[in-house]
């Protein structure tokens, strides 16, 4: 003999309905933030993404005027070499940072670098420089300040 299945509460079943609207206008909202942000092309390389923004605009048309377009992209400077693993750490901590500065519009008409972002862009223009630059920066650490690439080159990567 067969039971009859007892009729759900009324109050669960409002819950219910209200627990899955909530979630799919967040699932919704989450699928068309992914789509709309242009998400997915931040997991590569192209330069032309950090325009997606377009406060980076004038940063990227300066890249594209620059000496260094036709070698290195936003990524070769930008992101540690090396290390998967800590360059997507800083690719996801500094596109966290770049999402929220957009999205509430707090940032500063001329962008400025942080500290940790400038040591990985010093860092990088090692990476290729560093032969040219050992004996400059040898006989300049000697009186114990801080030499760094973009002290005497600020202007080379984006004007």
């Amino acid at each position: 003999m067969a039971t009859a299945k007892k009729p759900m509460p009324r109050l669960r079943r409002v819950f219910t309905i209200v627990a899955a609207a909530l979630c799919g206008c967040a699932l919704g909202a989450g699928i068309f933030g992914f789509g709309y942000s242009e998400l997915p092309s931040y997991l590569g390389s192209a330069p032309e993404t950090c325009a997606n923004c377009h406060v980076m605009q004038e940063y990227y048309d300066a890249w594209s005027r620059g000496p260094h377009h036709n070698v290195a992209t936003c990524d070769d400077c930008h992101l540690p070499h090396g290390n998967v693993i800590q360059q997507y750490s800083a690719q996801l901590s500094d596109g966290m940072l770049h999402s929220y500065k957009f999205t509430t519009g707090d940032y500063p008409t001329n962008i400025v670098i942080r500290q940790s972002s400038l040591d990985i862009v010093n860092q990088s223009c090692l990476t290729c420089h560093d032969n040219m630059t050992a004996q400059i920066r040898a006989s300049m650490t000697a009186d114990g300040d801080s030499v760094t690439c973009s002290r005497c080159h600020s202007h080379i990567g984006h004007d």
